[in-house]
Formats: C-alpha cells, sequence, structure tokens
C-alpha cells in the first residue's frame, strides 16, 4: 500500500499530486496549531468534514473532485466520520504532539502492517518538536517518496498563498492553485424579503466553514451555482438598516437559470428546491467591497451593475 501524510487544507494541486499517487491516507481532523497554539491557527480553507471528503476523491483509483471542476463541499457526506478503508483522521491532541517520531514510525508499522511506500511533500514534518522527516524514516525502514511542489506563476503551491490571494480578493489565482473554484457550502436560512422588494430575491446561506469572515472580503462576488450563473454578496447588507444581518450571510441572486432536468423548456426553481438540500457556491471573482449606501434606489442601481458585470463574466 502507497500511503499519503500530511494535513492537506484545500486539496490543492499540488496535495492532490501526492494524493493521486496514493492508496490510502493519513491527515489529522483538527490543524496542529489550534491546539498547540491557537492563536496562530491558520483560517481553514475547509471544514474537517469537506476536507477528508475531497482527500478521498483525490485518491488514485477514485471518481475525482467532481471532474475536478468544483467540489461540492456538502455532497456525499451525510455520515461520513473520517475513518474508512482509504483515509484515516487522527485527533491531534497535546499528547500526540508530544510522542517523539520514533512512537510515529511505530504507530505507521502497527496500522499499516501493509505499508509499501510513504507519500509526503518537502516541508512534511512529524514527532515532538517536528524531528521526524523523510530522512528519519528511512533511516528506520521506510521507503519514502517526497513528492515536488506543484507550482503556478514560478512560486510553490501552497495552502497559505491560496488564503493570501483569498483575503486579497485574487478569486482566478486562488482557484487557479486549487484547480477548481473556490467553493463556500452551507444552510439556506430565512431571508428577510428585502432583496425581493428590490427586484433582486436571494437565496441566504450561512456557510459551514467557521473561518470564512477570516478568508474573504466582504463584498459582491461573480459565483456560480447548481442552478447557474449568481452575483453573491458577502457581508451583513448595511443599507438595510434595522433590516441588516447581525453577521455576515450569503445573499445569492440567481442571474442565469439553468434548465430543470424534469422540464428542459423551463427554468430550474431555485426557491422550489431551497428547502430540499444545502446550497454550494463557487466563487469566481471578487467585484467589488461591501458598502452602505445613501439610499435603497442607489443600492438598486448598483446592483443592476453587479448583475450587468456577472452575466458578463466568463
Amino acid at each position: 500500500m502507497r500511503l499519503a501524510i500530511g494535513f492537506f487544507d484545500g486539496v490543492h494541486l499540488g496535495h492532490r499530486r501526492i494524493l493521486a499517487a496514493a492508496d490510502a491516507a493519513l491527515t489529522f481532523r483538527a490543524h496542529p496549531l489550534s491546539v498547540l497554539a491557537p492563536e496562530k491557527a491558520p483560517p481553514l480553507l475547509m471544514t474537517p468534514e469537506e476536507r477528508l471528503s475531497a482527500i478521498a476523491s483525490a485518491i488514485k483509483g477514485s471518481k475525482g473532485l467532481n471532474g475536478l471542476n468544483g467540489f461540492n463541499g456538502f455532497k456525499g457526506l451525510k455520515g461520513f466520520n473520517g475513518l474508512n478503508d482509504r483515509v484515516r483522521a487522527l485527533d491531534f491532541t497535546r499528547e500526540l504532539a508530544a510522542e517523539p517520531a520514533e512512537a510515529f514510525a511505530a504507530r505507521l508499522r502497527r496500522d499499516y502492517p501493509d505499508l509499501e511506500t510513504i507519500l509526503c511533500g518537502p516541508n512534511w514534518r512529524f514527532g515532538a518538536g517536528g524531528a521526524g522527516d523523510a530522512d528519519f524514516l528511512r533511516a528506520h525502514g521506510f521507503a519514502v517518496e517526497v513528492v515536488p511542489l506543484e507550482e503556478w506563476n514560478g512560486a510553490p503551491v501552497s495552502s497559505t498563498r491560496i488564503r493570501a490571494a483569498l483575503q486579497a480578493g485574487d478569486l482566478p489565482l486562488a482557484n487557479a492553485m486549487l484547480g477548481r473554484p473556490f467553493a463556500v457550502a452551507g444552510e439556506v436560512v430565512p431571508g428577510k424579503g428585502e432583496g425581493r422588494k428590490l427586484g433582486f430575491p436571494t437565496i441566504n446561506m450561512r456557510p459551514a466553514n467557521p473561518c470564512l469572515a477570516r478568508l474573504l472580503p466582504l463584498g459582491v462576488y461573480v459565483a456560480d451555482t447548481d442552478w447557474g450563473r449568481a452575483v453573491a454578496n458577502w457581508g451583513q447588507a448595511p443599507t438595510m438598516g434595522e433590516q441588516a444581518w447581525t453577521e455576515p450571510v450569503l445573499e445569492v441572486h440567481i442571474i442565469r437559470p439553468l434548465m430543470s432536468p424534469a422540464s428542459p423548456k423551463s427554468p430550474a426553481s431555485p426557491a422550489s428546491l431551497m428547502p430540499l438540500r444545502p446550497l454550494t457556491v463557487s466563487l469566481l471573482r471578487f467585484l467589488r467591497p461591501e458598502r452602505r449606501f445613501a439610499s435603497v434606489e442607489a443600492l438598486r442601481e448598483q446592483i443592476k451593475a453587479d448583475v450587468f458585470s456577472a452575466s458578463h463574466s466568463p
């Protein structure tokens, strides 16, 4: 068996280069820094469930991340516990962090008796103080294959670089390194009817990823959904005054409906599908920051311009 080991946040192009050559994967459910130094823990690109499902989909012989064109963070996750015959997620604890590298090597021998080769990235470390690496495992009798870093625009692809691109509103760069659009998944929540009054009804969603507020600037995005092209506002709708949201919500207005599979001559109806399942929105481009407008009419005119821009985006 060929075993990939790593945290794999985002399951980006570099991660998939490792996973595509593996038969199974070993990861952690929580980021090590969230236990050892919470104040230094990065905002994660995926929830644990999304990441584990994406890892399983990227392993050799799987069907892939929806063809690697768009990962739906909720499809197929019901009952997914992160531990199966292909993906194992260890609970990262201070006790585990204190284990010497020799103990981790012994764990690998015990838990993976058919282990032939370990696959990892060049910067992978393990054991107390990060004392273990590929050379350490080779010295202890393991076959280790260090997979070179994937590059984009002359620099290594990394979760850190993707986070920085998202925080800067550079969705094309983030999506290029991910190898698919950045997906935001969550449960649909009741709206307040303000979008409909403006002539732009929305589906409202609270993202499942609690880190999203640290990853994405508040503002308007070009997006794709299962129902077609959309313009999405990530924010609190400050122009609405007392009707504004108390915390950021993703408000999604469908502007280019797809045809309904059940009735090819008529558009699919988000309103009829909305209660049936969670929503996943793929973000393509950042249009503008969210701001408070002088009047509702000024907001309406800006939304018209946003819809025009989104509808003419590739």
